[in-house]
C-alpha cells in the first residue's frame, strides 16, 4: 500500500470510515516510537492525539521524574491508572500509553475493551539506541541501561502481546513505512470478531431486587455474547434434574439442540414443547397445548419451565408456569431483542384476547434470565428493528443520556455491532430492573413503561395480531404520544422532531395505520390502564421524563389520530 499524495486522501477516507469513532491505543516499551507514530496516525485518520504521560503531568502540574521522586513507582502507577480510566472514555483518539501501563490487569482490560490496541515492538538493542541519552525516564536512569532494558522487556512483553490486537515491529523502519504497514493491518482487521471476542469474555449480571416488609426476593439477569451453553448458570435455579423447554418452530431448530446437549452433560433431561410461531398463536388454544404436554409427560411442581424464544414464547411459557400445578419454577432465555430488553424482565406473562392484547395473564417472576446476544445474529432485520422501539423507550421515559447515546450509536445497532448491542441491552435491563423493583404489580411508576403502548396495542388489535409487530406498533404509538404531549404543551417541536428521527434511523414506522378514530378510541378503552372509565395516557414532560395523564378529551384524541395516521 503506497501512501503517495495521489491516493493518500482516498486511503485515509477508507480507513476513517471503517474506524469511525474507534480509538487506536499504542502500547510498547519506552523508546518504541508510540508518540511519533501516534501523532502521525492521528493526522492521517483525523483523530485526536493523546499522550497518557502528558495527561498525568497536566493533572499533577509536575513532570514524571518528580512524581517518581516524591511518590515512587507505586504512586505513579496509581496516578496512571486513574488517568487511563478517564482517557479510555473518550472516542475517536489515538492514545499513546506509558511503557508500564500494561502492568495492571485492570488497565489491560480497559485498554483492550475501549479501542484497537497496537503493540509497537522493538528489539532491546533498538530501544537502547533510542533511549541511552534520555534523562526524562526515571526507570532508565541506571549505569547498566542495556541490562535494565532487558529486564523490563522480559517482564512486559507477555503483557503487551496479551493486550494487543495488532503487533508490529518498529525496529529501524521509517515512520512513513510503519504507517503504511499499520494502515494495511487496520483495514484488514475484523472488528466484528474483536467485538465478539470481547463480549464473550465480558458477561454482565444485573440483579432485580424486590423488597417488602415481609420478604426479600431477587433474581439475576445474565447478559453476554455466546453464553447460551453456559448451563452452569442455570443449575442453581433448577431444583429437579428435569426441565420442560418451551420454544417455537423457528427458534427450536437453531438453539434447542445445543441447549439440550449442554444440559444432558449435567444429567438434566429435557421435555421439548414446540409451538407454532407468531403473535396470532398467543391464545388459549396454544396455552392448552403446553398444559397437555406438561401433563402427558408427568411434569411435577419442581419441573422447571424454560422459555426459549421471543416475547410470545416468554409470555406463554410464563403464564403456563404460573398456573400449572399452581406455580412451577420458570426461567427466561430470550432470543429476540424485544424480549431481551423488555418482556423477559419483570414477570408480566399472559395471552391475548380477541378484544384486547395481554388482557389475560399474571405477574410471575422468573428465577433468572439468560440473555445471549449472539442469538440476535439469526434474528430477521424486521424483528431486530422492532426490538429497538423498546430500547428507545427507556431513553424517552427516564434516561436522557441513554437517548443521546442511542442517537449517536443507532447505525451500530442496526449493523448488529455486538459490543454496542450488549451495551444497549444492559442499559435497558438496568432501567427496567429499577422500575420493576420499585413497582412489581404496576400500581404506580411501572405504568410509565407503557409509553406509546395504549396507541400501539390498538394498532396491533385493530390490524390483526401479527400484521404489525409489537415494536412497530409501539414506535408509531410513541410518535402519537409525542404529538399528544406537544398538543398538551409539555414538549416542543424540536423534541418531537428528535423522536421521529430516531425511529426513522431505527427503520421503524412513524405513521400509524389508517383506522377510523372511533375504532382507535374503542380499542384504547380496553387498555389495562383504564381506571374509573378513563383511559390514562403516558406522555412526555421532556425527553427523559414521562408522566401519566387522564384528562384527555375524545376530541383531542381524534385530532391526534387523524394527524398521525396514514391518509392513503
Amino acid at each position: 500500500m503506497d501512501l503517495s499524495k495521489s491516493n493518500k486522501a482516498e486511503i485515509a477516507r477508507a480507513v476513517q470510515e471503517k474506524l469511525q469513532d474507534t480509538n487506536i491505543i499504542l502500547v510498547g516499551m519506552m523508546g518504541a516510537g508510540k508518540t511519533t507514530i501516534g501523532k502521525a496516525l492521528s493526522v492521517l485518520l483525523n483523530k485526536d492525539f493523546v499522550d497518557s504521560d502528558h495527561e498525568i503531568q497536566s493533572r499533577t502540574g509536575v513532570k514524571i521524574p518528580v512524581i517518581f521522586e516524591i511518590e515512587g513507582e507505586v504512586g505513579f502507577r496509581k496516578r496512571e491508572s486513574e488517568a487511563l480510566v478517564d482517557l479510555v472514555k473518550k472516542r475517536n483518539m489515538v492514545l499513546a500509553t506509558g511503557g508500564g501501563a500494561i502492568l495492571s490487569q485492570e488497565n489491560r482490560k480497559a485498554l483492550r475493551k475501549n479501542g484497537v490496541v497496537i503493540y509497537l515492538r522493538a528489539s532491546v538493542n533498538d530501544l537502547y539506541r533510542r533511549t541511552r541519552y534520555d534523562k526524562n525516564r526515571p526507570l532508565l536512569q541506571t549505569k547498566n541501561l542495556l541490562e535494565r532494558l532487558n529486564d523490563l522487556h522480559a517482564q512486559r512483553d507477555v503483557y503487551y502481546r496479551e493486550t494487543a490486537h495488532i503487533i508490529i515491529d518498529s525496529g529501524k523502519q521509517g515512520v512513513r513505512f510503519l504507517i503504511q504497514k499499520l494502515i494495511h493491518k487496520l483495514i484488514s482487521l475484523d472488528f466484528q470478531e474483536i467485538n465478539r471476542n470481547h463480549c464473550q469474555n465480558n458477561m454482565q449480571t444485573i440483579t432485580v431486587d424486590f423488597a417488602t416488609v415481609s420478604e426479600k426476593r431477587s433474581y439475576p439477569i445474565y447478559i453476554g455474547y455466546g453464553i447460551l451453553d453456559q448451563v452452569d448458570l442455570l443449575l442453581s435455579h433448577i431444583p429437579q434434574m428435569r426441565v420442560a423447554i418451551i420454544s417455537n418452530e423457528t427458534v427450536a431448530p437453531l438453539y434447542l439442540g445445543a441447549l439440550t446437549a449442554a444440559l444432558a452433560k449435567k444429567k438434566i433431561t429435557v421435555v421439548p414443547i414446540i409451538l407454532p410461531d407468531g403473535e396470532v398463536h398467543k391464545n388459549w388454544q396454544t396455552l392448552n397445548v403446553i398444559f397437555d404436554a406438561l401433563l402427558k409427560n408427568h411434569c411435577e411442581r419442581n419441573t422447571t419451565v424454560i422459555a426459549l424464544g421471543g416475547g410470545v414464547i416468554g409470555d406463554l411459557a410464563g403464564f403456563a408456569a404460573s398456573t400449572y400445578l399452581r406455580g412451577v419454577p420458570f426461567i427466561q432465555i430470550p432470543t429476540s431483542l424485544l424480549a431481551q430488553v423488555d418482556s423477559s424482565v419483570g414477570g408480566k406473562t399472559g395471552i391475548n384476547h380477541t378484544l384486547g392484547k395481554n388482557m389475560i395473564g399474571a405477574f410471575y417472576q422468573p428465577r433468572m434470565v439468560l440473555t445471549d446476544s449472539a442469538t440476535l445474529n439469526t434474528l430477521p432485520d424486521r424483528e431486530l428493528y422492532a426490538g429497538l422501539a423498546e430500547v428507545i423507550k427507556y431513553g424517552l421515559i427516564r434516561d436522557p443520556e441513554f437517548f443521546d447515546w442511542l442517537e449517536r450509536n443507532m447505525r451500530h445497532l442496526i449493523a448488529r455491532d455486538p459490543e454496542i448491542l450488549n451495551q444497549a441491552i444492559q442499559r435497558s435491563c438496568e432501567n427496567k430492573a429499577e422500575i420493576v423493583a420499585a413497582d412489581e404489580k404496576e400500581k404506580g411508576v411501572r405504568a410509565l413503561l407503557n409509553l406509546g403502548h395504549t396507541f400501539g396495542h390498538a394498532i396491533e388489535n385493530g390490524m390483526g395480531y401479527g400484521v404489525w409487530f409489537h415494536g412497530e406498533a409501539v414506535a408509531a404509538g410513541i410518535v402519537m404520544a409525542a404529538e399528544l404531549s406537544l398538543r398538551m404543551k409539555l414538549i416542543n417541536d424540536a423534541d418531537v422532531a428528535r423522536i421521529r428521527e430516531i425511529f426513522l434511523q431505527a427503520k421503524l414506522p412513524v405513521i400509524a395505520p389508517k383506522m377510523p378514530p372511533e375504532k382507535y378510541l374503542e380499542l384504547m378503552a380496553l387498555d389495562k390502564k383504564v381506571e374509573s372509565g378513563k383511559t390514562r395516557f403516558i406522555l412526555l414532560n421532556r425527553i427523559g421524563e414521562a408522566v401519566m395523564r387522564a384528562d384527555i378529551s375524545s376530541t383531542v384524541l381524534k385530532e391526534i389520530i387523524l394527524t398521525c395516521t396514514s391518509h392513503e
